[in-house]
């Protein structure tokens, strides 16, 4: 161990995971200056790289910064990465956000008085009818819901996951194109990302199998509605992630199954193999894409273990989830008029992606979205593409935000884009790329 710097280990994960906890500890203080690159390396007996490696991943954590002459010193305060959108250009169709279209949302009405054994919050943090409901939806696709527990949304629930389950510097395999805000939480959480590629029916195995082969000690998985890329995890497929998984039992898997109330295509998820199953897992399932993006709650199913180290580390921060918010998830998902448009909405979701993926094959333009929300269409600058379809009064994701190694690409929302609409996005689309010759294809 280097002494006088607080930083030891023989790998840039260790060391970077090393200067990490010096960092959470105190022994490394805001402002405090790193040694030198070479300096380091001669004291811990590594190469130059490999503590230049480990001050990268530093810095893409908001450990650490490079202030020019003066080097790299400790953060002045707790730093996130950040992957939000640029603001909205006013006067153009925003297909940006990723958002539901409210006019399937229900109108929210919070009880005025809650039932007498939600007072006892701790006692009972999991209102019964609820919890009864929350276990038949998981039941209802095969997901085992033996135990069952509540959460503060999706992130919220793997973020405790992951923090009670590993620690500053191990790895976390996630799809790539992902969920930026996934991406961002995995950093801030002190964790390393290993990409691993998607195609039209998920995650794809040999790209799994070379993330457990570098360490990977827990795996995020969208079986449905994959953001940005749209995938939705085939039969095969899941034999195949199954398989890819079976040599590795202590890895965590989780499951955010975000669209399940306004995805009527079928689940295969790998919790729900009878045999070769993952011994450690969770699925996680939100309301907020069908019920509106206010309702903060969250409903995960998974092993005892898991359960048992989740509820722990919620007893000790938040405690239970809001039972106002839970009667009011209650009253909806109990309620034949929310239902009802909750149909609508999954019927309309499944026709406007549909029109667009096939408007824009009529222009020869690939795209991919098999379920959710929004299309994602591989583009060579992505630049070129969103500021060619700004100048025609649509607003696209460019996919910088949700990538890791993958190709380049833009994402566009398509829950509140009609039928009709796509044909003129299309054409506009395959404009844009007129415009810009070459930067359409791989």
């Amino acid at each position: 161990m280097a002494t006088q710097y607080a930083i030891e280990g023989g790998t840039a994960r260790e060391i970077a995971a090393s200067a990490e906890r010096a960092v959470a500890e105190g022994r490394l203080r805001p402002g405090e200056t790193l040694p030198p690159v070479r300096a380091l390396a001669g004291a811990l007996g590594v190469s130059p790289g490999t503590v230049a490696t480990a001050y990268k991943e530093l810095r893409g954590r908001g450990v650490v910064v490079t202030r020019g002459r003066a080097g790299t010193v400790v953060a002045p305060a707790a730093a996130a990465p950040s992957r939000r959108p640029p603001r909205v250009p006013e006067g153009l169709r925003n297909l940006a956000g990723g958002h539901p279209d409210p006019a399937f949302l229900p109108e929210l009405v919070p009880p005025s008085r809650l039932t007498p054994y939600a007072q006892s919050h701790r006692r009972s943090p999991r209102m019964p009818e609820l919890e009864e409901l929350a276990r038949a939806w998981f039941r209802r696709d095969g997901v085992p819901d033996e135990h069952v527990t509540f959460a503060h949304g999706s992130l919220d629930a793997i973020a405790r996951l992951l923090s009670v389950e590993l620690r500053p510097g191990d790895a976390v395999a996630v799809e790539d194109p992902g969920f930026h805000h996934l991406l961002d939480l995995i950093q801030t959480l002190g964790l390393r990302t290993l990409a691993v590629p998607v195609d039209d029916e998920g995650m794809r195995p040999e790209g799994l199998r070379a993330a457990l082969r570098r360490g990977a000690r827990a795996v995020v998985i969208f079986p449905r509605a994959q953001i940005p890329y749209g995938s939705r995890v085939s039969q095969a497929r899941r034999q195949e992630l199954l398989a890819a998984l079976a040599g590795a039992p202590e890895v965590l898997v989780v499951e955010d199954d975000g669209t399940s109330l306004v995805d009527g295509g079928p689940l295969w998820s790998l919790t729900t193999a009878r045999d070769g199953g993952p011994a450690r897992w969770a699925q996680v399932r939100t309301v907020s894409k069908a019920l509106g993006p206010d309702l903060r709650w969250t409903a995960m199913a998974c092993d005892a273990t898991t359960l048992a180290r989740h509820d722990a580390r919620l007893l000790v921060t938040s405690g239970w989830i809001s039972h106002v918010l839970q009667e009011t998830v209650l009253r909806l998902l109990a309620d034949p008029a929310t239902d009802a448009l909750v149909a609508a909405a999954t019927a309309a979701y499944d026709e406007r992606r549909g029109a667009l993926t096939g408007a824009l094959a009529a222009q020869g333009v690939e795209a991919h979205g098999r379920s959710g929300l929004n299309v994602w269409v591989p583009v060579r600058d992505e630049s070129a593409v969103v500021n060619g379809l700004r100048s025609r009064g649509w607003w696209v994701a460019a996919g910088a935000r949700f990538r890791i190694d993958a190709g380049p690409g833009v994402r566009i929302t398509t829950a509140d884009l009609a039928a009709e609409e796509a044909p003129r996005l299309a054409a506009d689309f395959a404009a844009a790329l007129t415009d810009a010759p070459g930067t359409y294809g791989d």
